[in-house]
């Protein structure tokens, strides 16, 4: 089934908001988000499967409360995720492990995070283990596995496989086990991440091969109560991209969990930690343009029409990272005109601040109205990895965000001041 885009510009009053909070702005769409979160939950309803939510997707407390309604548990990353998901209601402790602390590394105040509110530790290294008996630690542990294959829809996102930084290889495996009860942690998970590769089916052969390597592994970890198959559920981008059927993966979740349940003699929790396709569609990045202009063919090459917007990549950084796809709209004067071919390109001191580029890095002029300076660009499915991963490069104010609820708008965000930027700067001796 073709995927449909969520969010249908014309519910939003959006140069109303634009007038009210500045642009560029985020503007979430609650009762996108609920559902989203409904269907994730639905997906893994019963006893022998559990969703947690991936927050580095978008931790605002908004998306927070939702995932906690919809009766997610956490994937945090960091020792601040920890404490966001605890001020947004979720519990610590080990039973049940509602939040889990998953990472190759202690940094900061995470392993006083996890220590002094019980949050089950995913150990990516076995350095971690050591760290944990060093600070005293008591308890139960989980282990990140690199399962040795992977994806990522472009080489930087790889999360499985010999480039891959991610966990613990699968066949050194050994080492943990020993590190574990040399230290009495038992090992009461297991956890691997694969991602999602360019088409949607190797998505649900990497799971059915993850649950086989699990399989081989179970045996060694008497003590492992759940097997977590991370996220990476795809998220259609593209106008026309297939929508992914959870239904079938509820069935393959559903089978994975009889299967190892039998290996290892006991009940087997599944479980997966959706980020992405919880939130992606429910947000869009509303810019304004500021400008037109163009650049002319030579001798080093073709030249191209610019769309110049306030937006930049200190906003929406996934099409400079990785040449991330996402759709535009024009909205404003300019809207109904024939599309031409654009480039669309920020305010940065940056080549690289150009929301049309591919995975390449090569410029890709995207089909859009011509538009007024005054109108709005909007960049759709930016609820993923949006204002999670902005920042205050050349000291902008990271962006508003706006939640749209029952016909209502409330600002959940506001925009970044420079007293907020220099807030932290300081002059004292050490």
């Amino acid at each position: 089934m073709a995927y449909i885009r969520a969010m249908d510009l014309i519910r939003y009053p959006l140069a109303s908001l634009a007038e009210k909070v500045g642009t560029p702005f985020y503007l979430y769409d609650v009762g996108i988000l609920r559902e989203r979160m409904r269907e994730v939950a639905a997906a893994t309803e019963g006893p022998k499967l559990h969703a947690r939510y991936a927050m580095k997707a978008n931790s605002a407390r908004k998306v927070l409360e939702c995932a906690g309604d919809a009766g997610l548990w956490i994937d945090a990353v960091s020792g601040n995720e920890v404490e966001r998901a605890l001020r947004a209601g979720f519990a610590g402790g080990h039973e049940p492990p509602v939040i889990l602390y998953s990472a190759d590394v202690f940094r900061d105040n995470a392993l006083r995070a996890v220590i002094d509110n019980g949050v089950l530790p995913n150990v990516g290294s076995p350095g971690m283990i050591r760290e944990l008996a060093e600070a005293d630690y008591r308890g139960p542990i989980a282990a990140r596995v690199n399962p040795g294959f992977g994806h990522g829809h472009v080489q930087a996102c790889d999360t499985g496989g010999p480039s891959s930084k991610h966990g613990i290889w699968h066949e050194d495996i050994e080492e943990v086990i020993g590190l574990a009860a040399g230290a009495g942690f038992p090992v009461v998970a297991l956890h691997a991440h694969v991602g999602t590769g360019p088409q949607i089916r190797e998505f649900d052969e990497n799971m059915r091969k993850l649950v086989d390597l699990f399989d081989e592994l179970l045996p060694r970890f008497p003590k492992v109560e759940a097997v977590n198959l991370g996220g990476g559920i795809p998220h259609p981008y593209r106008p026309g991209t297939p929508s992914y059927d959870l239904g079938g993966y509820r069935a393959l979740l559903l089978e994975a969990a009889e299967s190892l349940a039998e290996t290892a003699g006991r009940p087997i929790r599944m479980e997966i930690e959706p980020g992405r396709y919880a939130v992606a569609g429910m947000a869009v990045l509303v810019a304004r343009v500021k400008d037109l202009k163009r650049t002319r063919t030579n001798a080093k090459g073709e030249g191209h029409s610019f769309i110049m917007v306030d937006a930049g990549f200190n906003d929406l950084v996934r099409p400079a990272m990785y040449g991330s796809y996402h759709e535009m709209s024009i909205v404003g004067r300019g809207a109904t005109r024939e599309p031409e071919p654009f480039v669309v390109a920020g305010p940065l001191c940056e080549s690289g601040d150009v929301f049309t580029r591919d995975d390449q890095e090569l410029l890709v002029p995207r089909m859009l109205a011509r538009p007024e300076p005054g109108d709005l660009l909007v960049l759709h499915d930016a609820g993923a990895y949006g204002a999670a991963m902005s920042s205050n490069y050349v000291s902008m104010g990271r962006a508003a965000q706006v939640a749209w609820e029952d016909g209502r708008a409330t600002l959940i965000a506001r925009r970044e001041s420079i007293d907020d930027i220099v807030r932290m700067e300081c002059d004292e001796p050490i």
